[in-house]
């Protein structure tokens, strides 16, 4: 078997026609038959693909719609929780007060219940001082009456009820 490549490779005019009225052919075949199925197929794809571009795009200023909506209400949500915190820290300030003016009431009302039952106690133990030395005052006196009453035994009865006197206190 002997190939000749050289009658390959050479360009032959007769085939150059053969093939040129062949594809010619083909094509107007094909656009008789085929071209507006081809062509309505190329327009629905672009078509899809013109809506998906669209649809990309409403779908991107949705979502950029979406955002700005949620960083507002995200700020707003930043501004309540501030306020709320700004509301709870006077209504502290306001609760420790309160708290404050009503101990400090409950200590003047025990500063001056403590006064008051300082001053009976005291008001009692000068009337219990009072009826001590009214005792030893009319004791010391009925001594004087029942004995005979001389200078030196006078003296020594009133030494003896000032050193009685003296062992009780007499300060309030």
């Amino acid at each position: 078997m002997d190939i000749d490549i050289t009658n390959y490779l050479r360009i032959n005019p007769v085939d150059m026609i053969l093939v040129c009225a062949s594809t010619l052919l083909l094509v107007i075949v094909a656009k008789r038959f085929f071209w507006d199925v081809v062509i309505n197929f190329f327009d629905a794809r672009q078509k899809h693909i013109q809506d998906e571009i669209e649809a990309g795009q409403q779908a991107r200023k949705d979502g950029e719609a979406f955002k700005q909506q949620y960083e507002t209400q995200m700020k707003e949500a930043k501004s309540e929780a501030s306020q709320l915190v700004e509301q709870a820290r006077l209504q502290a300030e306001a609760n420790r007060k309160e708290v404050l003016n009503k101990t400090n009431e409950e200590v003047k009302q025990m500063k001056a219940k403590a006064f008051a039952d300082i001053e009976m106690e005291k008001q009692k133990m000068q009337q219990e001082m009072a009826e001590t030395v009214s005792e030893l005052a009319f004791e010391a006196a009925s001594n004087i009456i029942q004995k005979e009453i001389d200078p030196s035994m006078h003296e020594d009865y009133m030494n003896d009820f000032l050193r009685k006197a003296g062992e009780e206190s007499w300060q309030a």
